[in-house]
């Protein structure tokens, strides 16, 4: 019995839009474009860049409707389709020992245990993958449609020691897809998720060396230290790393940064932030970040916002700004709790009627372990802020909610904490500005 093609419901046609004035409509149903099947959003952005279109649509009563469409080749056909991706997310199939979500605690939301290894995902929205279920067709698309750049969690070049890691026999054999894109001249990033006594040590720097080989296509590459939280039992014992570990990461780091630079011009292999501030070292000028390729996974984050936030203190000390009298309170995580209390420090010192409290929080929730504060709970900061002076108002990082909604990872919301603490909370962005335009407001 033949495979029936995949069908995507429309959720709504853009008013106005090439879509309306073909009377396409909610819950109908696009079958092919050009009479070729679309996989996912990919197929549908590639197919409908052409100036002359057919489209086939089926009506919710059955009837199809074969559209001939002329268009200029950008302008948009005006769908949204129930699933932005048109397609299935594609789960990991790797057991790696050093995953977060299997070290979660249950009875969270489900969405939360979901592993994705999408390469799609990747290219919409940064996320990186681990090659194992990359297939040929794959391969294919994200080179027939320039499906960059693509994030790649290496991890270790040691295909033995990356079988073993992830605990899947082929992601060993899997690094050799890199070559297929290194070949095309994909551009890609890079991650190894560092674990103590597995790929530190002379295996970072073997993995960094062989690294270096896909350069210019592979841009970046950073190494993270792994997250360990309480809740570890029945998987592989990892220890963490201490600050003289750190100091040896980033020696071995810097000593490539310098080798890399000296040949290509750029620094290539990159330590997150975690890795300077565990070892107590200020973090690299910002030069070092080669335009912040690698912001969204720690790196650099820290030398930014510090950056901001002497441009903005130099602004507004330059103008003569003064803010009204106010007391206000800072909660934030433990690892980088020491930079907002200097910057803190220098904000009363700059202008005395400002008074600020700032507190660092434990994540009892995950363990001690976790120190970020993207990680932090709404029952922590309950527990540890209850009692504690917080002025007017408490402020809080952004990342501390779910993107877009005013949720922390253990569902509490912001209202619910705001009304228990008997306080206005708002959240700061990551810059080093936004909290100094918040007090100045």
């Amino acid at each position: 019995m033949p495979m029936k093609s995949k069908q995507h419901t429309v959720k709504n046609v853009i008013p106005g839009s090439i879509a309306e004035e073909l009377e396409i409509a909610p819950g109908d149903k696009l079958l092919s474009i050009g009479g070729e099947e679309v996989e996912d959003i990919f197929d549908y952005q590639f197919l409908t860049q052409e100036d002359y279109l057919e489209i086939l649509i089926e009506k919710p009563d059955g009837e199809q409707w074969l559209l001939e469409v002329d268009k200029d080749p950008e302008e948009d056909l005006g769908l949204i389709f129930e699933s932005g991706l048109m397609d299935e997310y594609r789960s990991c199939s790797n057991k790696c020992i050093f995953c977060f979500i299997d070290q979660m605690p249950p009875g969270m939301r489900p969405t939360l245990y979901f592993k994705d290894d999408d390469s799609r995902l990747s290219f919409l929205q940064g996320n990186y993958i681990t090659l194992t279920n990359l297939s040929e067709k794959d391969i294919g698309r994200i080179i027939r449609y320039r499906l960059e750049p693509i994030n790649i969690s290496f991890h270790t070049m040691n295909p033995e020691l990356r079988c073993r890691m992830l605990h899947n026999r082929f992601a060993g054999e899997s690094l050799k897809k890199v070559d297929r894109f290194f070949e095309a001249g994909i551009h890609m990033n890079g991650q190894i998720v560092l674990c103590k006594g597995f790929n530190d040590g002379p295996e970072l720097e073997f993995s960094i060396r062989e690294l270096r080989k896909y350069q210019p296509y592979l841009e970046s590459v950073s190494v993270v230290p792994v997250g360990l939280t309480r809740f570890r039992e029945g998987l592989e014992p990892l220890e963490p790393f201490t600050p003289e570990d750190a100091r040896a990461v980033i020696a071995t780091i810097e000593r490539f940064q310098k080798l890399s630079f000296e040949e290509t011009g750029m620094h290539f292999i990159h330590a997150s932030d975690e890795w300077y501030l565990t070892a107590g070292l200020e973090v690299p000028e910002a030069e070092r970040y080669d335009g912040y390729l690698q912001l969204e996974n720690g790196v650099g984050m820290v030398r930014l916002m510090k950056n901001e936030f002497d441009e903005t203190m130099e602004k507004f000390r330059a103008a003569g700004r003064q803010p009204a009298p106010k007391e206000i309170s800072l909660a934030t995580g433990m690892l980088i709790a020491p930079v907002i209390e200097e910057q803190a420090r220098r904000i009363m010192e700059a202008w005395p009627q400002i008074r600020l409290h700032v507190y660092r929080i434990v994540n009892d929730f995950f363990g001690p372990r976790i120190t970020v504060s993207g990680l932090l709970v709404g029952a922590d900061l309950l527990r540890q802020l209850t009692g504690k002076d917080l002025g007017s108002a408490l402020y809080l990082p952004e990342n501390v909610l779910r993107a877009g909604e005013d949720v922390f990872l253990d569902d509490m919301t912001r209202g619910e904490l705001s009304a228990a603490l008997q306080v206005p909370i708002h959240t700061v962005k990551s810059g080093g500005c936004d909290l100094l335009k918040q007090i100045f407001e």
